[in-house]
């Protein structure tokens, strides 16, 4: 799991076994002291159960306005920037490589996400003149 900052192109990551609301949630604290406390923190999220249980809109509700969701339509994972990032990891620090355990490939991605914040790359959105821009 992780979170990119559009502003800063900093990466917040977490490598667990599973994606439950449990983790989810652990990421969201990550999120929270990362950030000055006066900043409302938006999040651009699949529907994914643990962006939406129970448990996380129980911890949500123990920092009101803190954070914001925007939500994606069902299999508009291509919306999600941090897909690109993913993407990015698989064809660069996570190509061809071997490992002998979980833990291993966990330091190997918490490495990577550690250079990717030494060198961060704030990402520019560019606006189109024109609808005959737009390539569907």
């Amino acid at each position: 799991m992780a979170a990119l900052d559009l502003h800063e192109g900093h990466v917040t990551a977490r490598v667990e076994h599973r994606h439950r609301s449990i983790e989810f949630i652990a990421l969201l604290k990550d999120l929270d002291s990362y950030y000055p406390p006066q900043c409302t923190i938006r999040l651009i999220l699949d529907n994914h159960s643990a962006h939406i249980s129970k448990e996380t809109q129980a911890y949500l509700a123990t920092r009101p306005n803190r954070f914001r969701y925007v939500l994606i339509p069902t299999h508009g994972s291509w919306l999600k920037i941090i897909e690109t990032l993913f993407g990015k990891m698989a064809r660069t620090f996570l190509k061809h490589i071997r490992v002998a355990s979980w833990e291993e490939l966990r330091d190997r991605i918490l490495r990577g996400v550690e250079e990717i914040n030494a060198a961060p790359v704030v990402h520019r959105w560019k606006k189109f003149d024109g609808l005959d821009q737009i390539i569907f």
